[in-house]
Parts: structure tokens; sequence; C-alpha cells
């Protein structure tokens, strides 16, 4: 079918596109290197630093070989197109390798400085009590389920659970390819609307949740951030998260202050002090780290005469459970009715408008 030979062509065209501009030398040389210091029987001296060198090394080449396999599947249509009639039988791989050659166009996009790093997620509960809760709950299943589909890794730092329902606030680690870069932009305060479940009458409600998306940094110093020791104000106190026969007895948890901004991150869920205390800090230097960029941004918009500052009403996304059904992003106008779909994790289309209306 000639829409068939078109669409091969298309495809073929566009990945080479993407090839060229992605510096796929540069990677490989990268993992010989990765490859050459994970050889080093020292290197497992530092159990943390040797499993982020294997994680990096494992990306690099998930991503060299989906570049590989996609050359080779793109050219075994051309070939087979060249040669004969496309019959119908082909179109689902044809379907395939758009799907995975759009994949690849959106991390080919994501050349930010950390966009390749980890993702620390926060979830905050708004205005509304118990409301603003179990919206935060739903929120935090909705990127669990989402990080699920991408096959990404999740692991709970801290969190605050509500007293009758949901969930204060969350904050959790996503381990995956490019998964800063891929949620950035989830960050902002996201509006649900819908009939109450926790009262009688079901009147309509609505709840604001704030999520938060930082960059993992580990061991990193970042002098223009300016912290020093004299800055931090730490407490210790037993941890929340276990209970029953793995009841904390010591305090293991780990609290840290900014004092200079007042900026607060917590720990709590490894079972060493010292390791919450590593993971608290790392967190600290994100939202600092983040703090400086916001500030550069907003100096920047001013200049332009674009500045417009910051505040909890700031919606980035809206979604209706009632008296209709419908999740509208605020930036990129992407919207669909399927909501139910979409607090079930199918944020993809969502996060795609983001990236491309920012490139």
């Amino acid at each position: 079918m000639d829409e068939s030979k078109e669409k091969i062509e298309k495809l073929d065209k566009e990945f080479k596109d993407i090839v060229s501009s992605m510096n796929l030398d540069e990677k490989k040389d990268q993992l010989k290197k990765l490859e050459n210091i994970s050889s080093d029987p020292q290197l497992w001296d530092d159990k943390e630093k040797a499993r982020k060198i294997m994680q990096e090394i494992g990306d690099l080449k998930s991503e060299i070989d989906e570049v590989e396999r996609i050359e080779g599947d793109i050219s075994v249509l051309v070939e087979l197109s060249s040669a004969s009639e496309i019959d119908d039988s082909v179109a689902s791989d044809i379907n395939n390798l758009e799907k995975r050659v759009t994949h690849y166009k959106l991390t080919s996009l994501l050349g930010g400085e950390y966009d390749n790093k980890n993702a620390i997620l926060s979830i905050h509960a708004g205005q509304g009590g118990t409301e603003a809760m179990d919206w935060t709950s739903m929120l935090y299943r909705m990127y669990l389920r989402y990080c699920e589909k991408k096959d990404w890794k999740t692991a709970l730092i801290d969190m605050s659970e509500g007293e009758e329902a949901g969930i204060k606030s969350v904050t959790f680690k996503i381990e995956g390819a490019y998964s800063y870069g891929f949620m950035k932009r989830e960050s902002g305060t996201h509006r649900l609307v819908r009939q109450s479940p926790f009262n009688a009458d079901k009147l309509r409600q609505t709840s604001f949740a704030l999520v938060e998306v930082l960059p993992e940094f580990e061991d990193m110093d970042l002098p223009e951030v300016g912290m020093s020791d004299e800055d931090l104000e730490w407490q210790f106190f037993r941890s929340s998260t276990q209970g029953g026969q793995n009841v904390q007895k010591v305090s293991t948890a780990v609290r840290v202050k900014h004092i200079p901004t007042g900026i607060v991150t917590t720990a709590q869920t490894e079972r060493y002090q010292e390791q919450n205390r590593k993971i608290a800090l790392n967190l600290l230097k994100a939202k600092l780290w983040i703090l400086e960029q916001e500030k550069r941004d907003k100096e920047v918009k001013e200049i332009k005469g674009e500045y417009k500052p910051a505040s909890w009403g700031t919606q980035i996304r809206s979604y209706v459970l009632h008296p209709y059904k419908m999740v509208k992003d605020l930036r990129t106008k992407e919207e669909t009715n399927d909501a139910e779909g979409v607090l079930d994790g199918d944020l993809e289309p969502f996060i795609k408008a983001e990236l491309l209306l920012g490139n």
C-alpha cells in the first residue's frame, strides 16, 4: 500500500535525523570509559558509587541497543517496501516502530544538564483538609502507575499520612533513564473537581495539591548554592513509617533545615540514620538548586517584561470528574475525556505535549 510505504520512508528519514543529532559516538565512548571503571575491583569498596555507575552503564547500553534495534527494524521494512508491495500484515510493525521512534525523539529533546538524572517527586496536599489529602493519595497512585508503565523503579523517601484519610505529603524517588527530564514539567498545582466521597450530600468539591520534581543529586557539590555547614540545622527523631515488630526504637529519621531560606527536607524510610541523613541532604541540595534556577528565570523574565509571580493558584492541570469527565493541561491545552485512564497512569500524551511545547 502506498500509504504504508510513505510511512516507512518518513520513519526512515525522521530517525536518521534524530540519530545524526544525538552524538551516538560520544555515548559509545562514555560507555567504554564507564566499563573500564567498572572492571576495577576497588570500585565496590563504595557500593553506592558502584551502583550508580552500573546504572549509568545499563542506561547507556539500553539507549545504544535500542537505536541499533530501531535502525535494523526500519532497514528491514525499507528493503521489504522496495522489493514488493506492502500488505496490511505489517501495519502493526509500522505502528510499533512509530511509537518507538516518537519515544526516542522525546528522549533526544532532553538536553538539560540534569535531565538524565533520577527524579525526586513530592506531592503536598493543599487547602481542603481530608479532601485535599485524598487527592494527594490519588496523585501518588497515578505517578506510581505511570512509573510502572515506563518500567521505572520507585522508592519511598518520606510520607506523612492524613489523620482521617489520604496523605498530607509524600516524597519518593523515581529511578530510570531520563526520569527527571520526563517528569520535571509535572511541577505545579494540580486541581481536582468531583463529588465529595466524604459527606452524605456528595457536594461538588475542588481540591488542590502541589507537585515538586527535583533531580537526584548524589555526593555533588553545587557551588552556586553557597551552602555551608553553619547554615544547617539537624533534627533526629523516630521514624513513623514502620510499625508492628519493626517499630523504630532509635532515632533514625532525619530532618534538616537550611536556615537562610527556611527550606526543610526529611527522610525516614531507611533503616540507618546515616542513610537518611545523606538522602535529606541531597534533597536539600536539589531544592536549593531549583530555587536558584527560579531566581534566574525570574530575573530574565523581568528584563523581558514577561514575569508573573508564582502563586498557589497557578495551576498546570485540571482533573474534572463531575459534572463531566475531562483532564486538561492549561499550558499545552492537551485534554482527554478519559479521566480514569489518566488517574490510572496514562500520562504519556501530557508528558509528550509538554516536552514538545518546550522545544
